[in-house]
């Protein structure tokens, strides 16, 4: 199905709004990575020993995978999510999302632990974490295509940029509720303590709710909606026009595998090898992210003016270079190289990659399948993400000397993903109802 360029003038009803919808992208995505980095945080350094106990020296890695889980789920949810989003509209869909994912948090931290109901509690755990790979398999899609439809040709990067911000800003909330949790006593810590930072997640739930409800569909949808010309069946037409692009998607979206490494895999490696205090490492985690929220910006502006190809590259190369550096800094005993070091591998190398994705892969799709195209790419890449830390933990990534095996992986999923982002078409001439197109015009 070919995308054609909108006719005839836009209702009131159908002007962009992009302040608004990176707004509400933001806030979308802070709220839904808030809770799938509360979870990451937990299962680093505490879940082994509530719900893994007898699990001995397996503790560790049996933890790290259930936060891999919802990798799993996520591109079963991507197909689902992705039609409807494709379908019905992207704001109806985030709206679900954004519930979805706010009620299985909260349920997490209603769980017994192991010594009240056994093996149920890690089980019970698991599922939950599968409602929030549901979830989170169509919040960035949604919130990535509908600001890119909302913004103007020239700024598509920049304002999508800010639906990347908002998980940046998620994990800030996230590391920050955890550091006075793990400062507390073990009894409170790994009883009632652990539990605060999840059932929080509700307020910020219905603050967003209202925000994001009050934001319209976008013009692109609405008017290929009214020209009839919404596919009936968006991942049949996805994968008959653009299957090379989802590929491509896939092996790109690898470099997401950089930040659970870094938010996950990195805190845990200092505080059992390096001996690093665990407020520190979250503390790590934190100086990052809130470099990112700088950055991120900025290397979405500049991928407006020479193009996402180049930007997210440089990320891609950034983070295998300047990750052995990171993690050799957890075993220097040297506080202030770690930040310096955690600020120059995340905030601005993965940072830049991370800004460019949501327009660069959007941008490869037309308006009918997008969602689908954005979902179902990135899902399946993240797979890689999520058993990334178990993944290198089973290659000794935790003992000592580990920043070896680390180091390798990371370089490995950076180049593929660098050299799949080399055979993209460069898009950020090309005008929004073109985009997608097999011979688009530029500007």
């Amino acid at each position: 199905m070919k995308a054609s360029a909108p006719t005839g003038g836009t209702s009131a009803e159908h002007q962009k709004t992009p302040a608004k919808a990176a707004l509400a992208s933001f806030m979308g995505s802070a709220v839904e990575y808030y809770d799938f980095f509360i979870f990451g945080s937990a299962a680093a350094l505490i879940f082994p020993h509530v719900f893994f106990p007898d699990a001995g020296a397996q503790a560790g890695i049996m933890s790290l995978a259930t936060f891999g889980f919802a990798y799993i789920a996520r591109p079963i949810g991507a197909v689902f999510v992705g039609h409807f989003g494709d379908r019905i509209g992207r704001q109806k869909v985030l709206m679900f999302t954004l519930v979805l994912m706010g009620a299985a948090t909260f349920l997490i931290g209603c769980i017994p632990s192991f010594d009240v109901i056994g093996w149920w509690a890690p089980a019970i755990l698991v599922v939950c974490r599968l409602m929030q790979g549901l979830s989170a398999a169509g919040e960035q899609a949604g919130a990535s295509s509908l600001t890119l439809e909302h913004a103007p040709d020239n700024r598509r990067s920049f304002f999508t940029s800010w639906t990347l911000s908002g998980t940046q800003g998620g994990q800030i909330l996230a590391a920050m509720i955890f550091i006075p949790v793990v400062a507390l006593p073990d009894e409170i810590k790994y009883s009632i303590g652990w539990r605060i930072p999840f059932w929080l997640s509700a307020v910020v739930v219905i603050v967003t709710y209202f925000i994001r409800r009050s934001l319209h569909e976008t013009p692109a949808f609405e008017e290929a909606k009214a020209r009839n010309e919404v596919a009936k069946l968006p991942v049949s037409v996805l994968l008959r026009d653009h299957w090379r692009d989802v590929l491509r998607v896939i092996c790109c979206a690898f470099i997401a595998a950089v930040s659970t490494v870094y938010g996950t895999l990195a805190i845990k490696y200092g505080a059992e090898v390096g001996n690093v205090d665990e407020g520190i490492t979250l503390w790590l985690v934190v100086a990052g992210n809130v470099g990112a929220l700088f950055t991120q910006p900025f290397f979405g502006s500049l991928a407006d003016r020479i193009g996402r190809k180049p930007v997210f590259i440089y990320g891609a190369v950034g983070s295998a270079l300047f990750m052995p550096l990171y993690l050799l800094s957890m075993e220097s005993g040297n506080t202030l190289l770690q930040f310096a070091l955690s600020l120059l591998v995340f905030s601005c190398a993965y940072a830049a990659a991370n800004a460019v994705w949501p327009s660069f892969y959007a941008e490869m799709f037309t308006t009918h399948v997008r969602f689908s195209g954005l979902a179902i790419g990135t899902q399946l890449g993240f797979l890689m993400a999520g058993f990334a830390p178990s993944i290198v933990a089973a290659m000794g990534g935790l003992q000592p000397g580990g920043w070896v095996a680390t180091s390798i992986f990371t370089a490995i999923i950076c180049a593929i993903a660098a050299v799949s982002a080399l055979t993209a078409r460069e898009t950020y001439k090309v005008p929004t109802p073109q985009l997608g197109l097999r011979e688009p015009a530029t500007v």
